[in-house]
């Protein structure tokens, strides 16, 4: 868009100049013209004739020529003159018609953008299906469906433990389902399911249908932790805020265009408790060493153990870095014109990513990571620091706490990159779906959707019921 804006500044500008000197240069014809004018009429020989009473009719043909002369030559320049003037106008007439068009452009691509982001955040059919016929289950067949004695090893620290928080059951069963096919030991893996007290009765059924093959798994609420409240969490706390309401739930059209660069950030799941849970882990997984978090938009396609051989070098976080050049760096997440974030971090540090994160949760104890992160999320408030989202408070709450992992353990972008090799995804321990264009929407690339397909549990009664398409 800015390359676009350049060039037509420099067309136009090119067009002055031209337009410019062709003016100059009429202007200087119409003095020559002028003067030869005064020249011709002080000729001594018509001079006389204009005050002589004896009129010279040799003469006088002469200058009636001469003046026919004159006159054809002014009459040319006058036509040459208007026709350059009517080029003029109509120019500016296609330019004011090109601004017009643009400014339609731009609107036109502001509703697109708000129009894809409301489709990307819209649950589809066949997943509003699938909850339905699983709570319909649930409230069928209550017995079915109570809860069991805590196994042991949910809190086993020598097994490989999960964190997914999730309020899509589908998602939720590929990250599963594709973790435990290629895992080389499943029953040493657990995973910990969390969601909201709406999907719980869903996830439930689902997870006790089709439990992972020799794993173990558990599926909670948010609401069952009870240390989750709006007295200790910030975020709760600023969602009971009548601004912060208004901020994220009078998001009309008409209004979120008008701030098209910050439009995704006025979504309410910015501040929904199942995206901040990742700040609590050790709080809500007291006896574990060591955790791995797994976005809901991910896919697993390699066993995953070998990132808790990975010596975290006494860091709390192991991520893949995603800045190249000057992208991805803090300057970009962060408001480095507020003097607290100046005086504390590095504009050109590096970011990283969300999606699939390895945490050390002894170390994060030791830091008091989650007391950062309380400290930074009272003081953005007003949202100075940080628009919104989780991955501004985790630069700030791991800043120099962060070891970067090998770039095969996670690839990102297929939510919204056309362009990812096919041999770079194929490689990849990790795909993450990251954008509006999730495998789950009509709006998802359809050369990156196998790869979450074929984790699909597309033999499930239910699946089967909601229409849920290959």
């Amino acid at each position: 868009m800015a390359k676009d804006q350049i060039a037509t500044v420099n067309t136009y500008a090119s067009f002055s100049r031209k337009a410019k000197l062709d003016v100059m240069k009429q202007v200087r014809m119409f003095e020559e013209q002028a003067s030869n004018y005064t020249e011709f009429l002080s000729r001594p020989e018509y001079q006389a004739l204009l005050d002589s009473a004896v009129v010279d009719k040799e003469v006088l043909n002469q200058f009636e020529r001469d003046l026919r002369d004159y006159m054809t030559a002014t009459k040319e320049l006058i036509m040459h003159a208007k026709e350059v003037f009517d080029t003029q106008l109509k120019i500016q007439k296609m330019k004011d018609t090109i601004f017009a068009v643009n400014d339609q452009l731009t609107r036109a691509k502001k509703q697109g953008a708000f129009s894809s982001l409301v489709a990307a955040k819209s649950i589809p059919k066949s997943l509003h299906c699938l909850s339905m016929r699983l709570m319909q289950e649930r409230i069928a067949h209550p017995d079915l469906y109570t809860r069991k004695q805590k196994a042991p090893e949910l809190e086993d620290p020598s097994l490989f433990h999960y964190a997914i928080f999730s309020d899509n059951v589908i998602a939720a069963s590929v990250v599963v389902n594709s973790a435990i096919k290629n895992a080389l030991e499943p029953e040493k893996h657990v995973f910990h399911v969390v969601t909201d007290k709406m999907n719980l009765g869903a996830m439930t059924v689902w997870f006790n249908k089709r439990p992972p093959k020799g794993a173990h798994i558990e599926v909670k609420a948010v609401e069952d932790y009870k240390f989750l409240n709006s007295s200790y969490v910030p975020v709760l706390r600023q969602l009971e805020s009548a601004n912060l309401q208004k901020f994220y739930f009078e998001n009309e059209m008409e209004n979120a265009t008008k701030d098209t660069p910050n439009m995704k950030f006025r979504n309410p799941k910015y501040l929904s408790m199942l995206n901040h849970l990742r700040f609590y882990l050790p709080e809500m997984y007291p006896k574990l060493n060591r955790i791995l978090f797994l976005d809901d938009d991910i896919v697993v396609q390699k066993d995953l153990t070998g990132l808790w051989d990975v010596d975290m070098d006494g860091n709390v976080n192991g991520a893949v870095e995603t800045c190249f050049g000057s992208f991805h760096r803090y300057d970009k997440y962060l408001n480095f014109s507020h003097p607290l974030i100046k005086e504390k971090f590095d504009p050109k540090a590096c970011g990283w990513a969300y999606g699939m994160n390895l945490f050390d949760l002894d170390a994060w104890r030791r830091e008091k990571s989650t007391e950062e992160y309380h400290y930074w999320q009272n003081l953005n408030e007003n949202r100075t620091l940080w628009k919104l989202g989780t991955l501004p408070p985790g630069l700030i709450t791991f800043y120099r706490t962060t070891k970067p992992l090998d770039k095969s353990w996670h690839v990102l972008g297929l939510g919204y990159n056309p362009s990812i090799p096919i041999d770079q995804i194929k490689s990849a321990a990790v795909i993450h779906y990251n954008g509006n264009m999730k495998p789950w929407l009509d709006l998802a690339f359809n050369q990156y959707r196998e790869f979450w397909t074929k984790y699909v549990d597309y033999e499930m009664e239910f699946v089967q019921m909601c229409n849920f398409g290959h």
